[in-house]
């Protein structure tokens, strides 16, 4: 099963070294990381989770991770196998797929709506009962009918603790707290609650209460869904240095909490890339667990701005009205990747810092800390540019101190023509003066492949390397690298070469990528035209030149 997946992600990198993710470093890392987390998931399934819970909870989240975005046309299916049919639920790039789900199942289950983007195949399955008990078996396969079983959960679903033992269970726990003991009282149910914000918002609060009075030595965890620390509380005070870094200076509890029981979690500046199942769970001195309840966070779909491709820039907006001391730090990235898209510190940008795809292509305001303007201006996006970007502020000791998501959706560009025409042009224009040494390429997408239409390499055409339908049929400006005008002329366009184009400017990564559809419509004639054409048939006809020959 590993050697499977290594040679698939071997293929792709050989096929061409245009054909990379985002880039090398761009998204190359990333592909590689996710490489990683491919092999650990393929070994992972070996072992099953085991997930207890209560008949009559609200919701179980069961986990599964995988770089599905990197397959064509990818299926994931969550299956039982003792059941039949077995299918629990099945989705695919055009959405969920239930004519075969199995029908105890109908109406209780969802996927995030862009799993097979993120590769969070998570499965949500609601109103449990106790037929719900096995083995769940996550699995992904291709178009090309190569199949992985990422990992299996093994859940539990248990009768509620009777009412009259839970009340004799409290009773006798009230004995011993009166006889000076310890509380070793411990909830055999979780709770389930969902909490549903707008990207955005300054701060979102996790509830999370309890009627029982909990000892003063208790820790309470609050963590996300990968398992990573939120927030810590033990010994009267919160324990920060436990804390995920993304976490830090972002969240906080109330005071006297463990008098209370009130242990919910206030998280400021929410994030797309949060959402997701967050718990909140009690432990004793010794470790044992007390209480434990879970709360769904669904944070909506961030702020959109929606462009044209081919636009000079657009802006991604950013504002806050938090005062900014002098040594803070402004990023913009990529989310959920680490991709640093611009950086702001000690009153200038950072370019040395920026990914070289971004280099020379963003801006942000004079005086930001000033004006709370934090905006960011992206110059000539693409369709590859669109995707979900972050903005976040920290101050010197790295705490975060705001937070926003602002989603870029740039439109692919369209160009139409009708056969018959002497040339059309397939538009790219970008930041000028790039290295001379850059290669650049327009292919077309053919089935699941693409073929070469025009390549450069050191500023020259490469025709050798051009599909033979193409020869002397294309043509780039010169000095293209210096002006950023990678626009493509094609002659005597055909019906046949309506597609999908990309170009790729590629410098050891990727720095610049642009799609463009084609379409080329059939020439239609009119009848006056058809009449012209078999007059001047007729007039050129050979058959009376070749009698009077003869004659």
């Amino acid at each position: 099963m590993v050697a499977s997946g290594t040679d698939t992600v071997s293929t792709q990198t050989v096929q061409h070294e245009q054909h990379v993710s985002r880039t090398d470093v761009l998204k190359l890392f990333v592909k590689m990381k996710m490489f990683v987390v491919f092999v650990i998931l393929v070994h992972v399934s070996q072992h099953v989770s085991a997930v207890d819970m209560y008949e009559g909870d609200q919701f179980v989240l069961m986990h599964c991770q995988f770089p599905t975005s990197e397959l064509v046309d990818p299926t994931v299916v969550w299956s039982r196998s003792d059941l039949s049919p077995s299918t629990v639920h099945q989705r695919q790039q055009e959405g969920d797929e239930l004519k075969n789900q199995n029908q105890l199942y109908s109406g209780r289950t969802s996927m995030m709506p862009d799993a097979l983007e993120t590769g969070d195949l998570s499965l949500n399955l609601t109103e449990l009962q106790l037929s719900d008990s096995g083995i769940y078996t996550c699995s992904v396969r291709d178009g090309f009918g190569r199949q992985w079983r990422v990992t299996d959960v093994q859940l539990q679903v248990k009768e509620r603790f009777p009412s009259w033992a839970k009340a004799l269970l409290v009773l006798l726990v009230l004995l011993i707290v009166a006889g000076g003991l310890l509380v070793h009282f411990r909830h055999y149910f979780m709770s389930g609650y969902q909490v549903e914000v707008d990207s955005g918002v300054e701060s979102v609060q996790l509830p999370c209460k309890t009627p029982v009075r909990l000892p003063v030595d208790a820790k309470v965890q609050w963590k996300n869904s990968e398992h990573k620390m939120i927030h810590v509380y033990q010994n009267g005070s919160d324990q920060p240095e436990e804390q995920f870094y993304r976490y830090k200076g972002r969240t906080e509890m109330k005071r006297n909490l463990l008098k209370t029981g009130d242990l919910s979690l206030t998280l400021k500046y929410p994030t797309y890339e949060e959402r997701g199942a967050c718990s909140c769970t009690v432990y004793s001195r010794e470790g044992n667990i007390l209480m434990k309840k879970v709360v769904m966070l669904q944070v909506k779909v961030p702020q959109m701005v929606e462009v044209d491709s081919g636009v000079e820039s657009v802006q991604l907006p950013c504002k806050t009205t938090v005062h900014l001391l002098e040594d803070v730090r402004v990023e913009w990235r990529l989310s959920p990747y680490t991709i640093r898209v611009h950086v702001y510190q000690n009153g200038s940008d950072q370019p040395e810092e920026q990914h070289s795809s971004y280099k020379g292509r963003t801006e942000m305001e004079r005086n930001l800390l000033k004006t709370g303007d934090l905006s960011l201006t992206l110059k000539y996006p693409t369709d590859w540019d669109k995707d979900t970007y972050t903005c976040t502020v920290y101050s010197r000791e790295r705490y975060i101190l705001m937070k926003k998501d602002v989603k870029l959706q740039v439109k692919d560009s369209q160009v139409e023509v009708e056969e018959g025409v002497e040339s059309v042009q397939l538009p790219f224009r970008t930041i000028g003066h790039l290295p001379e040494d850059a290669k650049v390429w327009w292919e077309k997408k053919e089935g699941t492949r693409w073929v070469m239409v025009h390549k450069i390499v050191n500023s020259s055409d490469q025709p050798d390397s051009q599909r033979k339908s193409y020869r002397g049929r294309t043509e780039i400006k010169k000095d293209l690298l210096k002006t950023g005008d990678f626009s493509l002329t094609l002659k005597n366009p055909t019906v046949r070469d309506t597609g999908t184009y990309r170009c790729d400017v590629i410098l050891f990564s990727l720095l610049r990528r642009k799609t463009v559809l084609l379409k080329v419509k059939e020439r239609i004639q009119d009848k006056d035209e058809t009449v012209d054409i078999r007059n001047r048939s007729s007039s050129t006809d050979p058959t009376p030149l070749m009698a009077d020959q003869s004659v």
